[in-house]
């Protein structure tokens, strides 16, 4: 066979295989991306889903069709099996937007089928009916078949694209639109024609939490983050009270056991007591906190995911990439238009209506009607005849009478004419003419006839379509700190292994597989290493840790001696941040150097240690005693301080250090409703190991707690979170709703019990607390009344009542009303914030 010829002797080329193979390939590729994986901009459809629409639109009858007969019907326009459009029939009736459902339709939080087409049924809901369907605005093709016609584009007066999302993956590239909020993409559509700045931003029917920071206008590139709901039910038990998009109930919980599994989370049980609503109850190990659960299911599992959206629509023909704010201009550019066409249509109709009751007026009331009775030599002298007859009264008409106008007066039925059909065809002239007037304003003011028409809109489909995903920004949490420390590490000090594998050696503690661990020798080296099954790290292990980047409280205490001087020397420093599996040489580098002495200080404590030089040196003190304390902390590459120059014999610990660190700065963001020492949000004070949070509920509760950095907090319930002190007054204000009437109470907090909560209001239902603080001397405002009636009242509650049991009920304060409102007098140092 020579060189370019096929076995069949064809060239190849673009006349041969490779050619064929190529031009079907993008005729298949072409085909897909046009025809049924990516919508287009005009309606925001896909075409399976424009012909269903189309086919249930010829079905309409107000009655509920079989989904199986919508189906056939379907079918006559659309060249693929009845699966794929029952498919996209369920997707879009579970939107439950354009179509209304009976029947058992599967649920999208649980991943339910739907039953099948036979015994389900749907029809077209009241919305979609008015925004889709206009024939006289809808430009038509033949079907596939060419038997029967089909829309093109469906008129949609509305963003439906961004409201249902899509979602589909075609030859070379794929489309994912997240859904939208109903209302907010009316009032983005208002803010639009109104030349004012806009935002959207996904929101699911499965509810939960999203953080759009990095949405992007929807944009490739773009990425949001979806949570599940999570509530502590009590410290032994979470609840999940719904799902994230694209997640199911049963894809939750095996994600949940998976990790458990994995020993990422430790969990007793996960229970699914989901019915009408989304319910996961996690039952928790013994011991295990529940605020690093919830961190740990977030971290771990389908608690939470990450979505790209990507938005591609088809464009004259073409697929294009557009931001979620194009697309919703489109779309409102695209409705006032469709207004603009269904406008002057009507326009032209009611012209006509006017045209033809003018002359139906004129044709009776100037007795034209009576040509009919005269004789005439043929049928065309009659309607030359009242033609001619018109002739006076052209003038008042807009158009030239036709030859079809007279034929439609002559077949109306000739009776005897009242005065009283003349005054009806006035008063239908008359109510014409103001219609045309209205249309023609209309129409020089469509930008605003197109926002009243999303007015409308809203107002009758908005009630029921508010927000169910919350917007909310997310805290990074980083899943070493929250992994469960599931592994056993192993030392072989002697040889210097660390490890899982070395079971017959030393356990050391329990870390999890994403640990860094920090390991120092006697020879004076340092290694961070990941958790591994058996790691060599040098012969004579002195220390193993966990290793905390960024970490500046936990100081190392060293002393050693130098290999080449015999000098020896003394050092604090922290480990901060290392290149991992990095040797790291703390002494001056000699391979003789060694280790006298070593500890590893949580926060900086700086002990005092006994030295003992050996009894054949020649220094005439050969005992004394070194204060850590006495040094400042460098860096690790520190030579140090010169503790002696003569041979060291031991180093013994004499007595422990208090710390030389300075107390923990601490910070409350309210954004997250974390502790923090970055000074993110509102400062709380320094603090050292053993001293107390006090948080506040506007439930009622107060509770006491630690300093731990993994701590949740629901910023929208916390009225006060401050250091805690037992001995300062608390002055409480609350509702008491059984009474209508609102107590105040002054007291101490007397218990000590840590992370549980205690109720110091009046138990009720619907009792809130309403203010609260520790200031020595309070002073409420009390605002009451309305306008010309409002006035406010300046009450000293340190004078007013006296300090009292924390379960005390409290002394009256004043009257429910819903026009009071309070708030603490403001201080010099800044206005405290209103509580409500």
């Amino acid at each position: 066979m020579s060189k370019g010829k096929s076995n069949d002797n064809l060239p190849i080329g673009d006349g041969g295989v490779t050619g064929q193979y190529k031009s079907w390939f993008l005729d298949y590729a072409s085909y897909v991306i046009l025809e049924r994986a990516v919508p287009a901009i005009e309606d925001g459809l896909k075409p399976v889903q424009r012909r269903i629409l189309h086919s249930m639109k010829e079905m309409d009858d107000g009655r509920f069709n079989k989904v199986a007969n919508i189906i056939g019907q379907s079918m006559q326009y659309h060249p693929h099996g009845d699966a794929s459009i029952g498919e996209a029939l369920v997707n879009m009736g579970q939107k439950d937007l354009l179509i209304e459902t009976q029947g058992n339709w599967g649920d999208v939080r649980t991943g339910d089928d739907a039953a099948a087409p036979r015994y389900i049924e749907a029809r077209l809901s009241k919305f979609a009916l008015e925004v889709a369907f206009n024939s006289k605005t809808t430009e038509w093709q033949l079907s596939y078949d060419g038997r029967k016609n089909e829309p093109i584009a469906l008129p949609m007066k509305f963003p439906l694209l961004l409201a249902q999302g899509a979602e589909g993956i075609a030859v070379g590239l794929s489309t994912k639109i997240l859904p939208h909020n109903f209302c907010e993409l009316i009032d983005a559509s208002i803010k639009y024609l109104k030349g004012r700045k806009f935002e959207i931003f996904p929101d699911f029917q499965t509810g939960g939490m999203i953080d759009v920071g990095g949405y992007n206008e929807g944009k490739r590139g773009g990425k949001v983050r979806v949570r599940a709901l999570i509530e502590e039910l009590d410290k032994k038990t979470l609840v999940i009270r719904n799902v994230p998009y694209g997640v199911t109930t049963s894809g939750l919980i095996d994600s949940i056991i998976k990790a458990n599994d994995q020993g990422k989370i430790k969990i007793k049980k996960v229970t699914d007591n989901t019915a009408a609503e989304v319910e996961i109850q996690v039952d928790l190990a013994p011991g295990i906190s529940p605020d690093i659960t919830t961190d740990a299911l977030y971290a771990f599992t389908d608690c939470e995911v990450s979505i790209s959206p990507n938005a591609c629509v088809i464009v004259d023909q073409k697929p294009r990439f557009l931001s979620v704010h194009e697309l919703l201009s489109v779309s409102a550019d695209n409705t006032r238009e469709l207004l603009r066409r269904e406008l002057e249509i009507r326009l032209a109709e009611l012209q006509e209506k006017w045209h033809y009751t003018s002359l139906e007026k004129i044709f009776f009331e100037e007795k034209i009607y009576k040509e009919l009775e005269k004789k005439h030599e043929t049928w065309d002298k009659v309607i030359e005849s009242i033609d001619k007859a018109f002739t006076p009264f052209k003038k008042k008409l807009k158009r030239e009478i036709t030859r079809e106008d007279i034929l439609k007066l002559t077949e109306k039925p000739v009776r005897r004419i009242y005065r009283l059909d003349i005054d009806e065809l006035n008063n239908q002239i008359k109510g014409l003419e103001g219609e045309i007037k209205q249309v023609k304003h209309d129409l020089e003011h469509l930008t605003e006839y197109a926002i009243a028409y999303y007015e409308n809109l809203l107002k009758k489909f908005g009630k029921g379509r508010e927000r169910k995903t919350e917007i909310r920004p997310f805290e990074a949490i980083q899943a070493k700190q929250v992994a469960i420390a599931n592994t056993k590490l192993y030392v072989n000090r002697t040889d210097g292994f660390i490890g899982t594998g070395l079971k017959k050696d030393e356990l050391v503690f329990e870390c999890s597989d994403l640990d860094d661990i920090i390991v120092f020798t006697r020879r004076g080296l340092m290694k961070v290493v990941r958790v591994g099954e058996k790691v060599y790290i040098g012969k004579e292990i002195l220390h193993v840790a966990i290793f905390q980047k960024n970490d500046e409280r936990t100081t190392y205490n060293m002393i050693y001696v130098d290999g080449a001087s015999g000098t020896s020397f003394a050092k604090r420093f922290n480990v901060t941040g290392i290149t991992r599996d990095k040797e790291y040489d703390l002494t001056k580098g000699n391979d003789k150097s060694k280790v006298h002495y070593f500890t590893a200080n949580p926060n900086g404590e700086a002990e005092a240690v006994t030295i003992i030089l050996s009894p054949n040196c020649p220094a005439r003190i050969k005992q004394f005693d070194f204060y850590f304390e006495e040094l400042e902390i460098k860096g690790r590459s520190a030579i140090g301080n010169q503790v002696s120059k003569y041979p060291v014999k031991t180093v013994r610990f004499k007595e422990a250090g208090k710390s030389t660190l300075s107390a923990i700065k601490l910070w409350f963001d309210d954004r997250f409703g974390r502790l923090n020492t970055e000074e993110k949000g509102s400062y709380l004070g320094s603090f050292d190991g053993t001293e107390k949070l006090v948080v506040f509920y506007n439930d009622g509760n107060y509770e006491l707690t630690d300093l731990e950095m993994t701590q949740r907090f629901d910023p929208e319930k916390i009225l006060l979170l401050e250091k805690f002190n037992p001995e300062k007054v608390i002055t409480a204000v609350y509702l008491d709703n059984d009474k209508l009437q609102y107590n105040v109470k002054r007291f101490v907090i007397e218990t000590s019990t840590l992370q549980n909560k205690f109720l110091f209001i009046k138990e009720g239902n619907n009792n809130r607390l309403e203010l609260v603080t520790t200031d020595p001397k309070p002073v409420l405002l009390l605002h009451t009344g309305r306008g010309a009636q409002a006035r406010t009242q300046k009450i000293k509650l340190g004078d007013f009542v006296e300090v009292m049991g924390w379960k005390a009920v409290g002394n009256k304060l004043a009257d429910f009303s819903k026009s009071t409102e309070m708030e603490w007098e403001p201080k010099e140092e800044g206005v405290q914030k209103k509580l409500f």
